[in-house]
């Protein structure tokens, strides 16, 4: 596992790939704190609008770190010298998805240095105390979570085709109709439809991280991410280990 993680970040920062992931999230990012905090209307310290748009901007950016995984072993036949070494399957699932996932830290911390300004005397719009701290924790281990959960999906459609960029789109449409599946979720209000929506809600990626928003630190939350992360990693272990079997 430690020989899969160590050239798959290798493989990151001597291709495109990393540069490119990690230069649009962080442009990107950047962005959207400006103008959602200093550059507001109102110049505020509540980042609760820039963590939403950054939860959904994820589902574009985190593909670019997951299309390939195993599309791009597979286009080059390098996953036939994968299916003969020593390694378990699921100790290279478990290393490509290590990989992509430190990738996602490394962004993430990068681009906590946007909130240094919030804690400036000169930058106080809603008063002495400045940001909420715990709402900030919060939000960040709800994009830990979110993403980890992104991360596994990606990789468990980079098994199923060997082309990368299909990869990408599929995972996009993945992670998106999982965004619409919610938001019918939260149309529903009829009583009579009352079950239905529990169902969505209780499967839903997008309904779990409320609690780390608000500072709160849920932990049935955390099973679930840690649950639906191990199922897509488990499936990409069978998807892979069946090629090795044909």
């Amino acid at each position: 596992m430690l020989a899969i993680y160590k050239k798959e970040m290798h493989s990151y920062f001597t291709t495109v790939t990393g540069y490119i992931f990690l230069a649009v999230a962080l442009v990107i990012s950047s962005f959207v704190f400006s103008i959602t905090t200093i550059l507001a209307d109102e110049p505020t310290s509540d980042t609760s609008s820039y963590f939403s748009i950054i939860l959904f901007l994820m589902i574009i950016f985190l593909p670019i770190l997951t299309m390939r995984s195993f599309s791009d072993e597979r286009r080059t036949k390098t996953d036939q010298l994968i299916l003969t070494s020593p390694n378990s399957i699921f100790s290279i699932v478990i290393g490509k998805f290590l990989g992509a996932f430190t990738m996602f830290i490394i962004y993430l911390a990068l681009s906590c240095l946007n909130f240094i300004i919030l804690f400036l005397p000169t930058f106080t719009p809603d008063g002495a105390s400045g940001p909420n701290v715990a709402m900030l924790i919060g939000n960040l281990i709800a994009l830990i979570l979110v993403g980890m959960c992104f991360i596994a999906i990606g990789i468990f459609i980079s098994t199923l085709t060997e082309n990368m960029f299909a990869s990408a789109v599929l995972t996009v449409g993945a992670l998106f109709g999982l965004l619409v599946i919610n938001g019918i979720g939260n149309l529903l209000n009829a009583d009579s439809l009352y079950a239905v929506r529990y169902i969505i809600d209780w499967l839903s990626i997008f309904s779990r991280f409320d609690a780390f928003v608000y500072g709160y630190f849920d932990i049935s939350a955390l099973i679930y991410y840690i649950s639906v992360t191990g199922i897509f990693l488990f499936l990409s272990e069978r998807v892979f280990q069946a090629r090795r079997l044909s």
